[in-house]
């Protein structure tokens, strides 16, 4: 069973609930990295345009780049089918930042010994019967998470290869995202204020 977040961007109003809740969560400072981030987009062209706000962590794939560019194990694919972090293993090379083509893997600082954090999809909170800080915290519930056969099933999804991104198809990610539209349909987008 691999588990996974849906994300309806078409629901999301940017207001970055999920990002403090996730911050609070694993004790991350003001200053520090973001292990859930939310980036503000524009699309459609004039005189059909749009904006739109995207959730992002972790996506936990199937075939992690982050865990074959780690030379030391640190980073691995568990049983439950996330993929987590070992700080005791880390030799803080940062071939996982570099390897993971969505920017997960963060470092607070450039300080010699700073260890790396990212989304653990807050496993002590999945073993209690929770859901993760994130999805809890969404005013709006744009986005919810599960088993990802139960999610397809839940939001009517279909998986059309045709649509991700290649990043997405060599690491098989575990997220789904509801594309955002303009009266007249999907545009382009440009980012606004993400990273």
């Amino acid at each position: 069973m691999s588990l996974g977040f849906y994300v309806d961007v078409q629901r999301c109003i940017g207001c970055r609930t999920c990002q403090v809740a996730c911050k609070d969560r694993h004790n991350l400072q003001a200053a520090g990295p973001r292990t859930r981030r939310v980036g503000s987009f524009e699309c459609g062209t004039y005189p059909e345009v749009g904006m739109f706000h995207l959730t992002v962590s972790c996506n936990h794939c199937d075939d992690p780049a982050c865990v074959a560019g780690c030379p030391t194990g640190a980073m691995f694919k568990s049983d439950d089918g996330t993929v987590q972090h070992v700080d005791d293993c880390c030799v803080v090379c940062r071939n996982c930042m570099i390897t993971c083509p969505y920017g997960a893997p963060r470092f607070a600082s450039d300080e010699p010994g700073t260890k790396m954090s990212k989304c653990t999809m807050c496993v002590d909170r999945l073993s209690e019967g929770m859901q993760p800080a994130c999805t809890m915290s969404c005013p709006l519930r744009a986005f919810d998470f599960g088993p990802l056969d139960e999610l397809i099933e839940k939001y009517v999804l279909s998986w059309d290869t045709r649509k991700l991104s290649q990043a997405a198809m060599e690491t098989l990610a575990i997220v789904a995202y509801m594309q955002p539209v303009t009266r007249s349909g999907v545009a382009s987008v440009r980012g606004v204020n993400s990273d």
